[in-house]
């Protein structure tokens, strides 16, 4: 089990090559589906019905569980911490790594990957069960549908940085994998209005250029995972079976194409089930770090 500071730089080397396939693989599918992908986002933005905020400022509707498939409501999420567990950044350090929040509290944290998918019940269902999310965007993906991403924003969403074009950032030099970082800094700023201050690297993979890049880029912290969500169940890191407090959990905006007809909502859906079957709710990740 790794530390949650584990600034331990490198994923073994047979990754590299790994990686290294599997990203051409990916890159290649992305920018054949750009053009769909913008289309249908900007087609799904246009259906997003909006809802008047039942309930009290920032509860759900009483009966909003349901709606969504949910034996009970979600339980509120404890009050975050006055000040950030993570500590401020020195001038000149490089972001610590992390894949778990150190809390007691009975939270997890969901962060949805790439931006692919632009469901716009996702959309309501985040309104409805006022669900915490922070939303890890790829500019190559995302960036043809940031008005969806800007409705969940709205809501709460967290906005971080998943890099311009979805590299394997240890197969890159220092300049390539700057490039990457801080142009998706810009972009991201320049639309949701702030910067972000955390990346996941692609993949998960990254090296001490990484480290050094992502701290010229402002970024504050890198952010891996404990579990993730598959299409029918949770996975967890080194072979456990349950949550832990504090735990990030990693799943992507993806739809029926690659979820065997599994929409986004009923994937979200059956993980907020195995969270509530374990005694969890969800937290905020930038309420704590």
């Amino acid at each position: 089990m790794t530390t949650p500071w584990a600034g331990a730089a490198v994923r073994r080397t047979g990754a590299r090559l790994v990686g290294c396939a599997l990203a051409v693989a990916l890159l290649t599918g992305c920018a054949q589906s750009v053009d769909p992908i913008e289309r249908m986002g900007r087609k799904a933005a246009q259906k997003v019905r909006h809802h008047p905020r039942p309930g009290a400022a920032g509860a759900p509707a009483p009966d909003a569980h349901r709606r969504w498939g949910l034996a009970a409501p979600l339980a509120r999420a404890p009050r975050p911490p006055a000040h950030r567990v993570l500590p401020p950044r020195a001038a000149g350090a490089v972001p610590p790594v992390i894949d778990r929040v150190p809390t007691r509290d009975k939270v997890v944290f969901l962060t949805f990957d790439d931006g692919a998918e632009k469901d716009p019940r996702f959309v309501d269902m985040v309104r409805d069960l006022r669900l915490p999310i922070s939303m890890f965007l790829t500019h190559s993906v995302a960036g043809p549908g940031y008005d969806h991403f800007g409705r969940l924003s709205a809501l709460g969403a967290g906005v971080e940085n998943h890099t311009l074009t979805h590299p394997f950032l240890p197969g890159l030099g220092y300049v390539e994998q700057h490039a990457e970082i801080c142009g998706q800094q810009d972009r991201l700023k320049g639309r949701f209005g702030t910067a972000p201050r955390l990346l996941r690297p692609p993949y998960g993979n990254y090296d001490a250029d990484t480290l050094r890049a992502a701290g010229a880029c402002g970024i504050d912290a890198i952010v891996l995972w404990r579990a993730s969500m598959q299409i029918n169940d949770l996975r967890y890191a080194d072979d456990g079976d349950r949550l832990h407090p504090g735990d990030i959990v990693l799943t992507h905006f993806r739809g029926p194409g690659d979820l065997k007809g599994t929409t986004l909502t009923e994937m979200t859906t059956r993980m907020l089930r195995r969270i509530q079957e374990q005694g969890f709710t969800v937290g905020k990740l930038e309420d704590y770090v």
